[in-house]
C-alpha cells in the first residue's frame, strides 16, 4: 500500500493582489485536475519595519523606517505529487516567494 504525502505550499508576497491571483490560479488548476487541495488558508499578515540610515555611519542620521506587510497563503496538496511538483517548478511573478514542505502521512496502523 502506498503511503500518501501531503505537500504544503506556502506562498508569501508584499503584493496581496498578485498573491491572491497566483493562489486562485493554483486552486482552479487543482479543481480541473481533480486534485485534493486544502486551503487556501490565510495567515495573519506580518508587519515589518526596516530602519534606514542616511549615510553609512551606523550612529548617523536616519530616514524614517520603511514599513511593509507580507501576506501569506498556505495550500495543502494531498497525494498528487506530480501536481505539487509542477506548481513548485513553474516560474512565479516577481515578488512571490514559495516554500514547499513534504510530509508523509501515517496510516492508522502506524506504517
Amino acid at each position: 500500500m502506498d503511503v500518501p504525502f501531503v505537500t504544503t505550499l506556502t506562498l508569501e508576497s508584499g503584493d496581496r493582489a498578485v498573491l491572491e491571483r497566483v493562489v486562485g490560479e493554483v486552486k482552479r488548476r487543482a479543481e480541473r485536475k481533480g486534485v485534493e487541495l486544502k486551503g487556501p488558508h490565510a495567515e495573519t499578515p506580518v508587519e515589518h519595519s526596516v530602519p534606514q540610515a542616511k549615510r553609512c555611519d551606523p550612529d548617523g542620521p536616519r530616514f524614517s523606517s520603511w514599513q511593509y506587510t507580507v501576506y501569506v497563503r498556505r495550500l495543502e496538496v494531498v497525494g498528487h505529487d506530480g501536481f505539487a511538483r509542477s506548481v513548485a517548478e513553474e516560474p512565479l511573478p516577481e515578488g512571490i516567494h514559495l516554500d514547499v514542505e513534504v510530509d508523509r502521512v501515517s496510516t492508522p496502523d502506524g506504517r
